[in-house]
């Protein structure tokens, strides 16, 4: 068997490719080291695509039909927000946001979203939304079970509350998912729901429900996530759903 010896392979012109093998021929690469940032099939398509650190920040849907894909992470430090300005449009109907340790640093502490539509800015869009919860505290002294008239809107534009009353101690913090649907359709407006558990102030444990719709027919693009005062720690993570 012949042996090349070499540290460096580059094509005869730049940006040109390096064909390793022919037809039928199989490419076999020792020490378990091939690196790339992304990986294309024989048509150039990506199959899996990383951010250079480790972290996958892509993969072909047509690979994990019915299956969540992890599109974007991204981890808040003493942040006054975090944006979702990439990655929401018409590959998936349905899109995940997943909350992990969310943890303000005011005390009795709101966390929130809104978004903005095509082109749209400011994120104001109108929402109609409902919002109930369930409590118990530490020392079972205290339960209930509560429609939050304070929680909902009626064709409003503030930001949206998707948790209640979260403590800034160490070991408090509120964790859950948000659900968006059909962000990218321009024939419906533009519903979600979410369910959040969180510690309060108080030391209560609650389960916190809410839902509605953006009341456009504009598809949305981006979203915002903060706590209504102060900032915050924690991660965020957004999913899309394969379509079947």
């Amino acid at each position: 068997m012949s042996k090349v010896v070499t540290t460096t392979v580059l094509p005869d012109v730049a940006g040109g490719s390096v064909t390793l093998g022919g037809t039928g021929d199989s490419v076999v690469v020792t020490g378990n080291d091939l690196r790339a940032n992304i990986l294309q099939d024989a048509g150039g398509n990506a199959v899996f695509t990383s951010n250079g650190s480790g972290v996958m920040s892509g993969m072909n849907s047509g690979l994990t039909t019915g299956a969540l894909n992890l599109i974007q992470s991204q981890t808040a430090s003493n942040s006054a927000s975090v944006s979702f300005t990439s990655g929401i449009d018409s590959t998936y109907d349905v899109y995940i946001f997943k909350f992990i340790d969310i943890n303000p640093a005011t005390d009795n502490a709101y966390f929130q979203f809104q978004v903005n539509a095509a082109g749209g800015s400011g994120f104001n869009e109108t929402i109609t939304s409902t919002a109930f919860r369930s409590i118990n505290h530490e020392t079972s002294g205290t339960t209930s079970l509560n429609y939050e008239t304070g929680e909902d809107q009626a064709q409003g534009t503030s930001y949206q509350d998707i948790s209640y009353s979260t403590g800034n101690d160490a070991d408090q913090c509120v964790t859950g998912c948000l659900h968006l649907f059909s962000p990218s359709s321009t024939t419906y407006v533009k519903h979600f729901y979410c369910r959040t558990s969180g510690m309060t102030h108080g030391d209560y444990a609650i389960d916190y429900y809410v839902a509605g719709y953006f009341n456009t027919t504009s598809a949305l693009t981006q979203v915002n996530f903060k706590v209504d005062s102060g900032n915050f720690d924690g991660t965020i993570k957004l999913y899309g759903i394969s379509k079947s």
